[in-house]
């Protein structure tokens, strides 16, 4: 009989320790579950950094790198607009999570780049886009050859002496930095494809000059020889009015005119015997061996051909852009 009551109390006290746990077990749901949705872990910050896009027009294709802190798929645009190719880039699955953009523009000069970061853990951060990238797409200096190509410098008139004198003591040594008071000697040449490249001299030359913003007449240019080299001058002398004195960049654009031709090079190619010591090569045929080299040859226009117009603009940067400047002063003791 005792033995049946103890059992009978050790079966009332498993009965209270379940209806415990139990309670328990409600209690921990109740608190997830109350308010009618469960509880998540707040989503990570994400991070996107683009670098590289530094390239020039025409060319490669230019490399546009962005560096998340998490992996996932980037978007890249170019001003705006999305780049083709390059609307789901995935980034690497571990770190450093960078994501490569093959970009070809559709044109020179300045653009920002952008990149839009959709992670591949969306519980675990949040989308983000990357601050703008702006880059200068490159562009030759030369500008375009059609069909003439310009060379230009300027150079320090001989003459000056005093606080204008050269910074070395030497005339003619090319710099883009002048003062108030200097005289700017431009050099150019000029090549001619529709003559085979031939020098664009006085005799096949209708007009060359120099056009300065803030100056009214063209300054025309002249030809001829200078210590045995001959090229093309302009001069630009500054100072008090009525001499340009503007101070800053000076702003011009070199203009050549070819004359009309009644003839024109015209690129062709032609077999030539390959030859060693002067004499021809024979082949393992028993034949001469030849080669294809390219030559001008000089065809009749009728009626004659217009004489092209070649231009030329410096697309240097700012800094080595054409400049006057006014003259120092010197503290007095």
């Amino acid at each position: 009989m005792i033995n049946r009551a103890q059992q009978l109390l050790e079966g009332v006290e498993m009965n209270k320790k379940i209806s415990t746990a139990a309670i328990g077990v409600v209690a921990l749901l109740g608190s997830f579950l109350v308010g009618g949705s469960p509880a998540y872990a707040a989503q990570a910050p994400s991070t996107l950094v683009l670098t590289g896009g530094s390239g020039v027009f025409g060319l490669a294709p230019i490399t546009i790198t962005a560096t998340a802190n998490n992996a996932g798929a980037v978007k890249f645009f170019a001003g705006g607009i999305a780049i083709t190719g390059c609307e789901a880039v995935a980034t690497a699955v571990a770190t450093p999570f960078a994501a490569k953009c093959a970009w070809v523009p559709t044109a020179a000069g300045a653009v920002a780049l952008t990149g839009a970061l959709t992670p591949t853990d969306s519980a675990g951060y949040t989308p983000v886009d990357s601050a703008p990238l702006n880059v200068k797409v490159g562009v030759p200096v030369q500008g375009v050859v059609s069909p003439i190509h310009i060379y230009v410098d300027t150079v320090l008139a001989s003459g000056s002496t005093g606080a204008l004198a050269p910074r070395f003591g030497v005339s003619c040594a090319i710099t883009s930095e002048y003062i108030v008071g200097q005289t700017i000697v431009f050099r150019v040449y000029a090549n001619n494809a529709d003559q085979g490249g031939a020098v664009m001299d006085s005799s096949n030359t209708a007009k060359a000059y120099i056009e300065i913003a803030g100056v009214k007449d063209p300054v025309q240019m002249s030809y001829g020889n200078h210590s045995g080299i001959a090229f093309w001058t302009g001069v630009l002398k500054t100072g008090a009015a009525p001499l340009y004195s503007t101070l800053g960049v000076i702003s011009y654009k070199v203009v050549m005119v070819a004359e009309d031709q009644s003839t024109m090079k015209v690129l062709s190619t032609k077999l030539v015997a390959q030859k060693v010591d002067g004499k021809k090569i024979i082949g393992v045929d028993g034949k001469v061996v030849y080669e294809r080299v390219s030559y001008y040859r000089t065809v009749q226009m009728s009626p004659v051909l217009k004489g092209a117009t070649g231009t030329w603009q410096s697309n240097f940067t700012a800094s080595s852009l054409l400049t006057l400047y006014a003259l120092p002063t010197v503290p007095k003791p």
